[in-house]
């Protein structure tokens, strides 16, 4: 079973053209995210009996030193054979601009090394390559696509100028594939922190920030009855400095929640060299 795609969980108008990230871009909040997972509900043809688990997510960097992401997923599964031990850990690099992706992922059932993904993904006016070193030596070409900090601060972006719909293909390097993963993307209008909000205790200070309701269908190019459909769906709560929330997963099988149980905010280094 897939874990939830990350990238920054998660997540620009379509890309025609390459776009780097403006010099100007947000500062995005450091920090370490802790988030407890559980099944939310399952349907007849699901082989899953129970769920739980844990997501440490940290992200730092900055827009002149570039972005470092760290993720670990750790669930217990419970399922009509028995139970299994998913272990998925990514660790990639963003440089400042977004045209350059470094990225590792380890995928562990009960112990035992799965499959692991490594390599390095490079931005340019003609399109994606990307050149892995894991599970083996090749390079793969496709369209211009966006890295997943470039992604939330196009989001952000978008979010901010009143768009609340747009698309756009992404490359997160948690799947060996030749090709970007397409995700529509829904923004709803901010909205403060209610006093009785189960997670603002965990968000401490971000509590007083304002957060948008957000959904994310991520397609895979399958398709259903000649229209294609999506391979899951995830909705949470974003905040203005990027940490994400109340997270819902929605596969064809299953769902599972994501909720924050605990957060870290790191001093940021804003400050670039002069030119």
């Amino acid at each position: 079973m897939r874990p939830p795609r990350l990238a920054i969980a998660l997540l620009a108008p379509v890309c025609t053209v390459f776009v780097p990230l403006d010099a100007g871009a947000r500062e995005l909040q450091a920090h370490r995210a802790v988030y407890n997972l559980a099944l939310a509900e399952t349907n007849d043809d699901s082989e899953i009996e129970h769920l739980s688990g844990r997501w440490v997510f940290e992200f730092s960097g900055s827009q002149c030193s570039g972005y470092t992401l760290k993720s670990r997923i750790v669930m217990n599964i419970g399922m009509s054979e028995g139970e299994r031990l998913i272990d998925q850990q990514v660790t990639s690099f963003e440089d400042a601009d977004g045209r350059t992706f470094r990225f590792v992922t380890k995928s562990f059932i009960d112990k035992a090394l799965e499959s692991e993904v490594k390599g390095t993904a490079t931005l340019g006016e003609g399109g994606t390559t990307v050149a892995y070193e894991q599970p083996e030596k090749v390079e793969h070409s496709f369209g211009p696509t966006l890295f997943p900090t470039a992604f939330l601060n196009r989001l952000l972006d978008k979010a901010e100028k009143g768009e609340n719909f747009f698309q756009s293909p992404i490359f997160d390097g948690t799947e060996f594939t030749d090709s970007a993963i397409m995700t529509s993307v829904v923004v709803g209008k901010p909205k403060p922190v209610a006093e009785n909000d189960p997670e603002a205790e965990a968000l401490g200070k971000l509590a007083e920030e304002e957060f948008r309701a957000v959904t994310a269908a991520y397609f895979d190019g399958e398709t259903s009855g000649g229209e294609e459909v999506s391979d899951y769906i995830v909705s949470f709560k974003l905040h203005e400095s990027g940490v994400q929330r109340d997270m819902l997963i929605r596969y064809d099988e299953y769902s599972m929640t994501a909720k924050l149980a605990d957060l870290a905010l790191f001093d940021t280094d804003d400050s670039c060299p002069p030119q």
